[in-house]
């Protein structure tokens, strides 16, 4: 038995397929935006995702978080299929384990949030309303990307951009994730400061034990 064999597979994409109708003109078109996609994840690895812009990574991203629901193929998350009819209780399984690091921290962000709204809001809807646990929990997260408690009452306009996504990435992990999809993040950041930001996710990946979905359109 090899080294592959005796890890686990945490995510399972079969086939995959994401085609979206479009008009051009006053021609119908199909657009297949992921076409017989195939792959899996170990758990606790990072697996790149990685092709030229417009070939469908973030579709297929979208797809497994059923932000899009998929024309055909089967997704399985820890032994569980993904597909299907969306219903509460699937809902509430994919924003338990699964969580997304967006390409562009500025969109990103809620403006009108301070950041400790912004991080605390995935505990609020996860039934803990608890105003001194979730300002620990935040303030302890603030600390692991490299913030302090202080920028809590701040807003994201007040922030670089890599403080930006700094925040992004404490909003996604402060839930204890099984897995996060980290959309291009680094893309949209100055070069002295994405590689902080990918040693960052490293250094928190071994702390939490995650798997990353790391897509980029570059492979270096």
């Amino acid at each position: 038995m090899n080294r592959q064999e005796e890890r686990e597979v945490l995510l399972n994409v079969e086939h995959l397929c994401m085609h979206f109708h479009a008009k051009a003109g006053r021609r119908k078109t199909l657009v297949k935006a992921v076409d017989d996609v195939s792959f899996q994840v170990y758990r606790s690895e990072t697996f790149g995702l990685v092709g030229e812009s417009g070939c469908g990574k973030t579709t297929t991203g979208r797809t497994i978080l059923r932000l899009h629901t998929p024309t055909s193929g089967n997704i399985e998350f820890d032994g569980r299929s993904l597909t299907g009819k969306m219903t509460k209780e699937l809902q509430s399984y994919l924003t338990e384990h699964i969580t997304c690091i967006f390409q562009d921290p500025i969109d990103s962000l809620n403006p009108r949030m301070t950041v400790r709204e912004i991080i605390g809001e995935g505990l609020f809807v996860r039934g803990i309303h608890d105003r001194a646990e979730i300002d620990r929990r935040v303030f302890e997260v603030l600390e692991k990307v490299g913030l302090t408690k202080e920028h809590a009452n701040r807003y994201p306009h007040e922030f670089s951009g890599g403080q930006r996504q700094r925040i992004g990435i404490a909003r996604a992990i402060i839930v204890n994730p099984s897995m996060v999809i980290a959309d291009e993040p680094v893309s949209a950041l100055d070069v002295s400061v994405q590689a902080q930001v990918i040693n960052l996710l490293n250094d928190l990946k071994r702390e939490y034990g995650l798997t990353i979905i790391f897509v980029a359109h570059n492979l270096s």
